[in-house]
């Protein structure tokens, strides 16, 4: 039936009652489907999809990042840049955004997917199972703090 916020409920339901999961998807040869991305997970810039989780797997690959999310944030040119929030090992060092970009560079990642802004970060938002929020990076970006 809905939610009990009718307009949450006007936001994922369309008019033949069709719920939208904010899931991107493939189907294989075969029929299968596989989970590929979120839409709240892409970064549009300047018309072009930037997969938040690509960007993300390259960056768990550098030297002492322990966690690492990637968002959205507003850019007045483009619409949207990759803002890249990293938690770091105990061991770590927070790396500048100089090392990020050679390190996905050197990964092979398109230049424009290279985050524009390098958060460091104790920990994330969570919700109660451990999930990083990501909302409320994106929603600290657009108010003007990390």
């Amino acid at each position: 039936m809905g939610y009990t916020d009718a307009a949450l409920t006007e936001r994922v339901f369309d008019d033949e009652g069709w719920y939208h999961t904010g899931d991107i998807g493939v189907l294989d040869p075969d029929g299968y489907l596989s989970i590929t991305d979120r839409i709240s997970d892409v970064i549009i810039r300047g018309g072009e999809n930037i997969s938040a989780a690509e960007v993300e797997e390259v960056l768990m690959t550098l030297g002492g990042v322990a966690e690492v999310a990637v968002v959205a944030a507003p850019d007045p040119r483009m619409g949207e840049h990759a803002a890249a929030f990293v938690r770091i090992t105990a061991q770590g060092a927070a790396p500048r955004l100089d090392e990020v970009r050679h390190h996905l560079e050197a990964a092979g990642v398109a230049r424009q997917k290279w985050p524009e802004e390098l958060v460091v970060v104790d920990d994330f938002p969570r919700t109660s199972s451990g999930k990083v929020q990501k909302y409320v990076l994106r929603n600290g970006l657009r108010d003007g703090g990390a």
